[in-house]
């Protein structure tokens, strides 16, 4: 759409409030909403902001910052209440006053791998997320317990499925807004859900999934639900994935993972994108995999992932490669949840993919898996060459801190800062006496 375009449907529409959103260092969605009779300041980009107060952005200083909204990104809002006029909105870049993009901006620093892997000569990165999530029924109060809408399992329907009607309605409000719903089904958790959607660009991809999870909680909470992303919120149920399908793609040449005269139909470059992610992946896990309770959901038996390796089929694989081939030929990462900010945890396995790609040698590609890692003992894992994925939040920020390739992924501004603020969430979880320890401890 151009401005005009914009600005007609802002009028067809009644539209009262532009949103002005972007995505923080943590992967919060910040916004600034300005009234729509603003639209011209908006799209002239003049919306400012005091970025001194965002988490990852700058010092007092150097506070003021300035809203770009992509025109591709305009969007109305249905969900919102339009009793005083229609919302809509714009995801917006940030840049600085001397009109230069902000380089910790996580869009902009997923943009930059973007370009360079445009310099490879691919044309784009295609990414489909697979987000999880548990609803959780509201107290009279308001206040939120863990209390599971049903005690229904995997693909179980209705009266098991207590949360089909809220998923339903989720869907049909994605489709409305513009979403291509691929599927919606009951996960393995009491509660758990699942919704899935068509596949796109990366930056737009990380767009959607970022509206997405506005959309699950806004109908939740209208349902008297709280929708919860936690990687992990019951003990001894199973986690919430985000499992990130990748495929690399060019104008000229189609799927460039697919190779029907190759080993398992996979091209020698599949095979290199894959030995760099694995390579780096436990570097990559502090992006993938960002807050304490994300190692709480990669233990053995919940089919999340707890080694780097891949295989066409196996699920204990961080890697699984999908049966489909042909231009739908993909990656699937398995160990991403829906706690990682979507930009910064795919442009670092953008930038460790392409690393592979460029310097891995055929000969050194790492081989697939056939067996199930799950069943196999520690010695067994280590005459197999397969490494384990960090443990805790602590053990990922060591490898993280000692990577020069996510160093200069996230720059000289955000890597540092990055760093701070999960060593910050690991001494508060460290210190902190749980209820684990008061009923295990306090009578001894």
């Amino acid at each position: 759409m151009n401005q005009e375009e914009i600005k007609s449907i802002i009028e067809e529409n009644s539209i009262s409030y532009i949103r002005m959103q972007f995505t923080d260092m943590l992967g919060d969605i910040k916004a600034v909403e300005i009234p729509a009779s603003r639209i011209e300041d908006a799209l002239e980009n003049k919306i400012m902001f005091d970025g001194s107060s965002i988490e990852g952005f700058v010092r007092i200083k150097e506070a003021d910052m300035y809203l770009h909204p992509g025109l591709d990104t305009f969007l109305i809002l249905p969900f919102e209440d339009n009793s005083v006029g229609g919302v809509a909105r714009f995801i917006c870049d940030v840049y600085t006053p001397d009109g230069k993009p902000f380089i910790g901006d996580p869009r902009y620093i997923l943009k930059k791998e973007v370009e360079k892997m445009r310099g490879l000569g691919i044309d784009d990165l295609y990414v489909g997320f697979e987000p999880e999530f548990y609803l959780f029924k509201l107290n009279a109060d308001g206040s939120v317990s863990t209390n599971c809408s049903d005690k229904a399992s995997y693909f179980d329907l209705s009266p098991f499925d207590g949360g089909e009607d809220v998923r339903r309605e989720i869907a049909l409000m994605l489709e409305k807004m513009g979403f291509e719903v691929q599927a919606s089904h009951h996960e393995v958790g009491p509660g758990q859900n699942e919704i899935t959607f068509k596949y796109t660009d990366v930056v737009s991809a990380c767009d959607r999934v970022q509206t997405f999870k506005q959309v699950v909680k806004m109908i939740a909470r209208k349902n008297g639900y709280l929708a919860s992303f936690m990687p992990k919120p019951l003990n001894k149920q199973a986690g919430n994935g985000m499992h990130t399908n990748c495929s690399l793609y060019s104008k000229e040449k189609g799927d460039l993972f697919y190779d029907p005269n190759a080993s398992m139909e996979l091209s020698a470059m599949c095979k290199k994108w894959i030995t760099g992610v694995l390579r780096h992946a436990r570097e990559l896990s502090l992006l993938t995999n960002p807050v304490v309770n994300s190692y709480k959901r990669l233990v053995s038996g919940y089919e999340a992932p707890i080694y780097a390796c891949w295989s066409d089929a196996n699920r204990s694989s961080l890697v699984r490669i999908p049966a489909t081939r042909g231009p739908a030929t993909r990656t699937e990462f398995r160990n991403v949840d829906p706690c990682a900010n979507p930009y910064l945890a795919l442009a670092g396995i953008l930038a460790c993919g392409l690393k592979g790609i460029e310097t891995v040698e055929e000969k050194d590609v790492i081989p697939p898996v056939k067996d199930n890692l799950f069943a196999l003992s520690e010695e067994e894992i280590k005459v197999r060459n397969i490494i384990c994925l960090p443990e805790t939040l602590h053990e990922a920020i060591q490898y993280f801190k000692r990577s020069e390739i996510l160093k200069g992924v996230l720059g000289e501004h955000l890597f540092p800062k990055y760093i701070e603020a999960k060593e910050r969430e690991w001494k508060e979880y460290h210190t902190t006496v749980s209820e684990y320890e008061l009923k295990k401890y306090l009578g001894r």
